[in-house]
Protein backbone atom coordinates (compact mmCIF):
# COMPACT_ATOMS: atom_id res chain seq x y z
CA UNK A 1 0.00 0.00 0.00
CA UNK A 2 1.31 3.21 -1.18
CA UNK A 3 1.56 6.83 1.24
CA UNK A 4 -0.94 9.01 1.54
CA UNK A 5 -0.91 11.09 -1.60
CA UNK A 6 1.49 14.14 -0.67
CA UNK A 7 1.00 17.76 -0.81
CA UNK A 8 2.32 19.94 -3.85
CA UNK A 9 6.06 19.94 -4.06
CA UNK A 10 9.54 20.04 -5.91
CA UNK A 11 12.26 17.20 -5.69
CA UNK A 12 15.37 19.01 -4.35
CA UNK A 13 18.08 15.92 -3.25
CA UNK A 14 18.50 12.11 -3.79
CA UNK A 15 19.86 9.89 -1.77
CA UNK A 16 20.25 6.74 -3.16
CA UNK A 17 22.41 3.74 -1.36
CA UNK A 18 22.31 0.51 -2.55
CA UNK A 19 24.39 -2.55 -0.59
CA UNK A 20 24.88 -6.02 -1.82
CA UNK A 21 26.10 -9.56 -0.34
CA UNK A 22 28.38 -11.91 -2.13
CA UNK A 23 29.28 -14.84 -1.72
CA UNK A 24 33.09 -15.30 -2.86
CA UNK A 25 34.67 -18.35 -4.14
CA UNK A 26 37.25 -18.71 -1.70
CA UNK A 27 34.31 -19.32 0.92
CA UNK A 28 34.36 -15.83 2.07
CA UNK A 29 31.77 -13.17 1.64
CA UNK A 30 31.50 -9.38 -0.01
CA UNK A 31 29.32 -7.13 1.45
CA UNK A 32 29.59 -4.12 -1.25
CA UNK A 33 27.59 -0.80 -0.61
CA UNK A 34 27.25 2.29 -3.29
CA UNK A 35 26.02 5.91 -1.91
CA UNK A 36 25.25 8.95 -4.39
CA UNK A 37 23.81 12.10 -3.61
CA UNK A 38 22.32 14.44 -6.28
CA UNK A 39 20.31 17.56 -6.67
CA UNK A 40 18.02 18.65 -9.28
CA UNK A 41 19.59 21.71 -9.27
CA UNK A 42 23.31 23.36 -10.00
CA UNK A 43 25.26 24.92 -7.32
CA UNK A 44 28.50 25.76 -6.82
CA UNK A 45 31.09 24.39 -4.57
CA UNK A 46 34.63 25.57 -3.61
CA UNK A 47 36.98 23.18 -4.86
CA UNK A 48 34.72 21.53 -7.75
CA UNK A 49 33.17 24.48 -9.08
CA UNK A 50 29.82 23.88 -10.38
CA UNK A 51 27.99 20.82 -9.49
CA UNK A 52 25.49 20.26 -12.24
CA UNK A 53 21.95 18.70 -11.89
CA UNK A 54 21.89 14.77 -11.59
CA UNK A 55 26.16 14.65 -10.90
CA UNK A 56 26.80 13.64 -7.62
CA UNK A 57 28.15 15.80 -4.92
CA UNK A 58 28.89 12.65 -2.75
CA UNK A 59 29.52 9.28 -4.61
CA UNK A 60 30.85 6.82 -1.95
CA UNK A 61 31.67 3.24 -2.24
CA UNK A 62 32.96 0.32 0.43
CA UNK A 63 33.34 -3.32 0.79
CA UNK A 64 33.57 -5.54 3.32
CA UNK A 65 35.31 -8.84 3.05
CA UNK A 66 33.97 -11.12 6.02
CA UNK A 67 33.88 -15.00 7.35
CA UNK A 68 31.20 -16.76 8.29
CA UNK A 69 31.69 -15.64 12.11
CA UNK A 70 30.94 -12.27 10.65
CA UNK A 71 34.53 -11.11 11.12
CA UNK A 72 35.99 -8.01 8.67
CA UNK A 73 39.08 -10.05 7.10
CA UNK A 74 39.76 -7.20 4.78
CA UNK A 75 37.87 -3.50 3.94
CA UNK A 76 38.12 -1.04 1.26
CA UNK A 77 36.26 2.47 0.17
CA UNK A 78 37.06 4.89 -2.06
CA UNK A 79 35.40 8.47 -2.67
CA UNK A 80 35.04 8.50 -6.26
CA UNK A 81 32.89 12.12 -5.62
CA UNK A 82 33.23 14.40 -2.52
CA UNK A 83 32.94 18.26 -1.73
CA UNK A 84 36.26 19.05 -0.88
CA UNK A 85 39.64 17.75 -3.12
CA UNK A 86 40.80 16.28 -0.07
CA UNK A 87 37.92 13.75 1.29
CA UNK A 88 39.18 10.81 -1.13
CA UNK A 89 42.38 10.93 1.22
CA UNK A 90 40.98 9.18 4.17
CA UNK A 91 39.38 6.01 2.49
CA UNK A 92 42.88 4.31 3.06
CA UNK A 93 41.57 4.24 6.95
CA UNK A 94 38.42 2.66 6.43
CA UNK A 95 41.27 -0.72 6.20
CA UNK A 96 41.39 -0.49 9.92
CA UNK A 97 38.03 -2.19 10.04
CA UNK A 98 39.49 -5.20 9.15
CA UNK A 99 40.30 -7.55 12.64
CA UNK A 100 36.29 -6.27 14.08
CA UNK A 101 33.20 -9.08 14.32
CA UNK A 102 30.02 -7.71 13.12
CA UNK A 103 27.31 -8.28 15.69
CA UNK A 104 26.79 -6.33 19.34
CA UNK A 105 28.14 -3.06 19.39
CA UNK A 106 29.18 -2.78 15.68
CA UNK A 107 28.11 0.55 15.85
CA UNK A 108 30.68 1.88 18.67
CA UNK A 109 33.46 0.04 17.07
CA UNK A 110 33.08 1.17 14.07
CA UNK A 111 32.93 4.65 15.78
CA UNK A 112 36.28 4.17 17.39
CA UNK A 113 37.95 3.05 14.45
CA UNK A 114 37.08 5.33 11.75
CA UNK A 115 34.70 7.66 13.51
CA UNK A 116 35.32 11.61 13.60
CA UNK A 117 38.17 12.92 12.14
CA UNK A 118 39.65 9.49 11.39
CA UNK A 119 37.10 8.93 8.56
CA UNK A 120 33.97 10.16 6.62
CA UNK A 121 30.64 10.71 7.64
CA UNK A 122 29.19 9.73 4.90
CA UNK A 123 31.22 6.00 4.92
CA UNK A 124 30.71 5.45 8.35
CA UNK A 125 26.66 5.90 8.08
CA UNK A 126 27.27 3.35 5.33
CA UNK A 127 28.15 0.80 7.98
CA UNK A 128 25.01 0.37 9.72
CA UNK A 129 22.88 -1.02 6.86
CA UNK A 130 26.42 -2.87 5.65
CA UNK A 131 26.04 -5.22 9.04
CA UNK A 132 22.40 -6.01 8.60
CA UNK A 133 23.03 -6.81 4.96
CA UNK A 134 25.57 -8.72 6.15
CA UNK A 135 23.62 -10.68 8.70
CA UNK A 136 21.02 -11.16 5.42
CA UNK A 137 23.58 -12.40 3.33
CA UNK A 138 25.01 -15.06 5.74
CA UNK A 139 21.42 -16.54 6.95
CA UNK A 140 22.16 -19.26 4.15
CA UNK A 141 25.37 -20.72 6.12
CA UNK A 142 24.11 -19.18 9.91
CA UNK A 143 20.66 -21.37 9.46
CA UNK A 144 22.56 -24.73 8.84
CA UNK A 145 24.64 -24.60 12.16
CA UNK A 146 22.90 -26.34 15.13
CA UNK A 147 20.97 -24.24 17.42
CA UNK A 148 21.53 -24.00 21.23
CA UNK A 149 17.90 -25.33 22.24
CA UNK A 150 18.75 -23.57 25.78
CA UNK A 151 18.96 -20.17 23.99
CA UNK A 152 16.08 -17.86 23.08
CA UNK A 153 15.57 -17.81 19.29
CA UNK A 154 18.22 -15.31 17.83
CA UNK A 155 15.23 -13.00 16.46
CA UNK A 156 12.78 -13.24 19.69
CA UNK A 157 11.57 -9.11 20.69
CA UNK A 158 13.83 -7.74 17.67
CA UNK A 159 10.99 -6.34 16.54
CA UNK A 160 6.85 -5.93 16.40
CA UNK A 161 6.52 -9.21 14.50
CA UNK A 162 9.09 -11.09 16.85
CA UNK A 163 7.73 -10.17 19.90
CA UNK A 164 7.28 -12.95 22.30
CA UNK A 165 3.89 -12.86 22.87
CA UNK A 166 3.09 -12.18 19.39
CA UNK A 167 1.27 -15.28 17.31
CA UNK A 168 4.16 -15.27 14.77
CA UNK A 169 6.15 -16.40 17.58
CA UNK A 170 4.11 -19.02 18.88
CA UNK A 171 3.61 -20.28 15.30
CA UNK A 172 7.36 -20.82 14.34
CA UNK A 173 8.64 -21.46 17.96
CA UNK A 174 5.71 -23.50 19.91
CA UNK A 175 8.22 -25.44 22.14
CA UNK A 176 10.19 -22.18 23.34
CA UNK A 177 6.96 -20.62 23.84
CA UNK A 178 5.04 -23.66 25.92
CA UNK A 179 8.72 -24.59 27.84
CA UNK A 180 8.23 -21.16 29.25
CA UNK A 181 4.57 -21.26 29.96
CA UNK A 182 3.91 -18.71 27.45
CA UNK A 183 1.04 -18.52 25.03
CA UNK A 184 0.23 -15.98 22.48
CA UNK A 185 -1.45 -13.24 23.45
CA UNK A 186 -1.61 -9.76 25.22
CA UNK A 187 -1.12 -11.55 28.59
CA UNK A 188 1.97 -12.41 28.22
CA UNK A 189 3.96 -8.90 29.27
CA UNK A 190 6.45 -10.86 31.10
CA UNK A 191 7.52 -12.51 28.17
CA UNK A 192 8.56 -8.88 26.55
CA UNK A 193 12.04 -8.83 28.67
CA UNK A 194 13.34 -12.11 27.37
CA UNK A 195 16.70 -10.85 25.46
CA UNK A 196 17.90 -12.10 22.05
CA UNK A 197 21.00 -14.12 23.00
CA UNK A 198 22.77 -13.17 19.36
CA UNK A 199 21.12 -9.79 18.48
CA UNK A 200 20.91 -8.08 15.20
CA UNK A 201 23.96 -5.19 15.00
CA UNK A 202 22.12 -2.23 15.88
CA UNK A 203 23.85 -2.17 19.86
CA UNK A 204 21.44 -3.75 21.63
CA UNK A 205 23.79 -5.25 24.23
Amino acid sequence: MPLSPPSPREKLHTRAIVIDGYRREDGLFDIEAQLADTKTYAFSTEDRGEVTPGVPLHGMLIRLTIDEDMTVVAAEANTEYGPFAMCPAITPNFARLAGLRIGPGWTRKVKEVVGGVQGCTHLVELLGPMATVAFQTLIVVRRKRPADPAAPPALLNTCHAYAADSPMVARRWPEYVKARGYSAGPDMKAATAVRSADPLPDDRE
